[in-house]
């Protein structure tokens, strides 16, 4: 099992999503995708395959929490809680997927839940329903995601940090470049795929942006 620590220091475990999506990874798997990420300083981990088998899935998913428990890092599995709850994970819902109130009840303590919001009413209402952190985007122009709708802009991110107190995590068309642009807005860190499973190397990339995640966190404060 991989669930989180007593007295976890949620805000800062999640200053880097790696998003793994074997389909963008230049033929890399799962498991070599997190495991370089990792070694590149990820601090969270979210496993993502929207066309897979399901054992396959499940496997890959084991495989990564293992990484994940070694690392002292996050494993959440998108969308599916039937395998964040056989692998031991949390889960990170869309609007489109199971109510965050019945993944709550399914999902063992204490396996972290996360929501993809987009607006202010959004974020008030997936805290009311038992989010632990929201994944708010796109900010940015993004490929990843074909329903990722319009960029919310740094302006609409401060905007949603503005309306809860949960953990918010910035996503959509992030890199070095403007990183530090969404910690300023108020989040506590980014999620990316391209930018790090997309990338020629896995580990130097997700270290390029742990250093500017970490440096804009050391400005903040």
């Amino acid at each position: 099992m991989n669930l989180p620590a007593a007295g976890l220091d949620l805000r800062a475990a999640l200053r880097l999503t790696v998003i793994s999506d074997a389909h963008l990874a230049r033929g890399r798997t799962h498991t070599e995708i997190v495991r370089q990420a990792l070694r590149g300083g990820a601090t969270a981990i979210q496993l993502r395959d929207k066309e897979g088998e399901d054992r396959e899935f499940l496997a890959a998913a084991q495989e990564v929490a293992v990484l994940c428990g070694r690392a002292g890092a996050l494993f959440l599995v998108n969308d599916r809680v039937d395998v964040a709850c056989l692998a031991g994970g949390g889960c990170h819902l869309g609007p489109d997927d199971l109510g965050l109130r019945e993944a709550r009840g399914l999902l063992p303590f204490p396996a972290l839940l996360g929501f993809s919001a987009g607006t202010p009413a959004e974020a008030v209402a997936a805290a009311e329903a038992g989010a632990d952190y929201l994944g708010v985007g796109p900010i940015f122009a993004t490929s990843s995601k074909e329903d990722a709708g319009e960029p919310l802009a740094v302006e609409g991110l401060a905007e949603i940090v503005a309306a809860t107190t949960l953990p918010v995590v910035a996503i959509g068309g992030i890199h070095t470049g403007n990183a530090a642009a969404c910690i300023a807005a108020g989040a506590c860190g980014v999620a990316v795929i391209r930018a790090v499973v997309s990338a020629a190397t896995v580990a130097p990339a997700a270290r390029a942006l742990r250093r500017a995640v970490d440096l804009a966190l050391e400005k903040e404060e």
